[in-house]
């Protein structure tokens, strides 16, 4: 199989994991509390990254203070606060509109980065946000869309938000941290930081859905820790840019996955905004600058631009 094939294969697998993430968290969203989900969820990846970092002989690094403050931040928005808001999101949202609206990150994060860092904006950007607005304009202003559903959209976009921090911070580092490193890093203070608030918050919970467990452990070691290693050994076999076009694959994904999976059915908006956000991140990924992979963990979620999903 040629290398840039084998690529392709790599990304998109990964960006089916980070689909499959809606599906999962909608699942969990209905048996577990999110932080204590949440806190599972990271306990058990964290185990396989440290796994990861044996076998790879890597080793902590020295960082200074600064460095250690922004990780934690990462870790608390961007690991934490994305998790637990897209799994309260999901109690009162579909899948569906879920997956249309994640799909918005790597425009969110670019507008991000003009807001806030004062980077120049291209047409494309301008043009990309646009779309991806207008895509998620179609799901929230469908007749469908409740009260309830409404809640549940601001949720999982605050989520997008939160990841989008995430990416932000990432650019501020002054070390530069291996990814898989960083992805440990990020599990393990993601599990201290939900862990506490999980006992604060909601306490020790009595029963817990075993299909919600379940869907938790499949998060933690399929998107998270699967979708890492599939993320990265596909792009070392392509370009930056073309990396950028597979996080498209992610919402539609999704889409599928609620329809085929859940039984929600597909209405006229959603599959008007999934396309509106599809064109948004494809045409912005066909007219940015060339440039050297980006590092992303995957919130394992590689959908982003940051160098460790574990959020």
């Amino acid at each position: 199989m040629q290398r840039h094939i084998q690529g392709y294969l790599y990304l998109t697998l990964a960006m089916i994991t980070v689909g499959s993430t809606v599906i999962a968290s909608r699942i969990i969203a209905s048996g577990m509390p999110p932080f204590g989900a949440t806190a599972l969820r990271f306990a058990v990846a964290f185990l396989f990254f440290v796994l990861l970092m044996h076998i790879s002989r890597l080793r902590l690094p020295s960082l200074p203070l600064r460095d250690w403050l922004i990780l934690v931040v990462q870790a608390g928005a961007g690991s934490v606060g994305y998790t637990t808001l897209l799994i309260s999101g999901l109690r009162t949202t579909t899948a569906a509109d879920a997956g249309v609206i994640i799909g918005t990150l790597p425009i969110v994060a670019g507008a991000f980065s003009v807001a806030i860092l004062g980077e120049r904006p291209a047409a494309s950007m301008v043009f990309a946000i646009a779309l991806a607005a207008s895509g998620v304009l179609f799901i929230t202003l469908s007749p469908e869309a409740g009260s309830g559903s409404l809640l549940g959209n601001a949720l999982v976009f605050g989520a997008v938000v939160c990841e989008s921090l995430f990416i932000l911070l990432n650019k501020n580092l002054t070390t530069r941290i291996p990814a898989l490193t960083q992805s440990t890093l990020m599990t393990g203070i993601g599990f201290v930081v939900s862990a506490v608030v999980a006992l604060m918050v909601e306490g020790i919970p009595g029963t817990v859905a075993l299909g919600a467990i379940s869907a938790v452990f499949y998060y933690a070691l399929v998107p998270t820790v699967a979708g890492f290693i599939l993320w990265y050994a596909g792009a070392e076999l392509v370009s930056g840019v073309e990396a950028s076009l597979f996080t498209a694959v992610a919402p539609v994904s999704a889409l599928l996955m609620a329809f085929a999976i859940l039984g929600e059915p597909l209405s006229f908006h959603q599959i008007a905004g999934v396309a509106c956000v599809l064109t948004a991140v494809l045409g912005l990924g066909l007219f940015q600058r060339p440039k050297p992979v980006a590092c992303q963990a995957m919130n394992a979620d590689p959908a982003s631009d940051r160098s460790s999903d574990a959020n």
